[in-house]
């Protein structure tokens, strides 16, 4: 279990105020537009996202993990090689569609963080995606399992992810509902659905 500043010692009580707080954060993100003042498609941007959510949790928020990490049998950028793969990804092109979702496979494989990599990549994703070709994915067409599947696949193939992500865009790039409904998705992928944006706005 992760060490964490809210004393918290059990790991389900974690997992949900972890959701809470975060998703709180994500809402206050958009709605005072701090979201825009972060660098686009870098790691200095997405350490922004990521320090912004879970900094009230974490004392890692932001930072680059000095830990190996998995999920399942797929293993991340190892952390030797992880100051490096970031300086590459920084440099990667994000003009096309096509270009974008190779940074955003890119970034994937190296999940910089010691946790929450999927969920802040996901709005780093999006803030390229609007501000490059004026969409953001509306995740509630993407399939939790066929996500995950084209995930996994995508550092050798990533047709599909390409194919679940061109299907799922919409031009609703400033679109509140779009918004908070994609970070519920979002956070569905990872197993966490006690709170909905929703709940969390009243």
């Amino acid at each position: 279990m992760l060490e964490n500043k809210l004393g918290i010692t059990n790991e389900v009580e974690l997992s949900k105020e972890e959701e809470r707080i975060t998703k709180l954060k994500a809402l206050e993100l958009f709605d005072t537009d701090k979201i825009n003042e972060f660098e686009v498609g870098t790691f200095k941007g997405l350490s922004a996202i990521h320090s912004y959510l879970f900094s009230d949790i974490y004392d890692f928020a932001g930072k680059v993990r000095n830990v190996n990490i998995a999920k399942g049998s797929f293993r991340f950028a190892p952390v030797m090689y992880l100051e490096e793969a970031l300086n590459k990804i920084d440099s990667m092109p994000q003009d096309t569609f096509d270009d974008i979702i190779k940074k955003y496979i890119e970034m994937n494989v190296a999940h910089p963080f010691r946790e929450g990599n999927g969920r802040s990549t996901r709005i780093w994703l999006d803030m390229i995606l609007k501000n490059k070709i004026g969409k953001v994915v509306d995740w509630d067409k993407i399939d939790k399992e066929e996500y995950l599947l084209a995930m996994e696949r995508s550092p050798i193939k990533d047709t599909e992810i390409k194919f679940l992500i061109q299907n799922a865009l919409t031009d609703k790039i400033n679109d509140r509902k779009v918004y908070m409904k994609g970070i519920d998705v979002s956070y569905k992928y990872e197993g966490y659905n006690t709170y909905t944006m929703d709940e969390l706005d009243g």
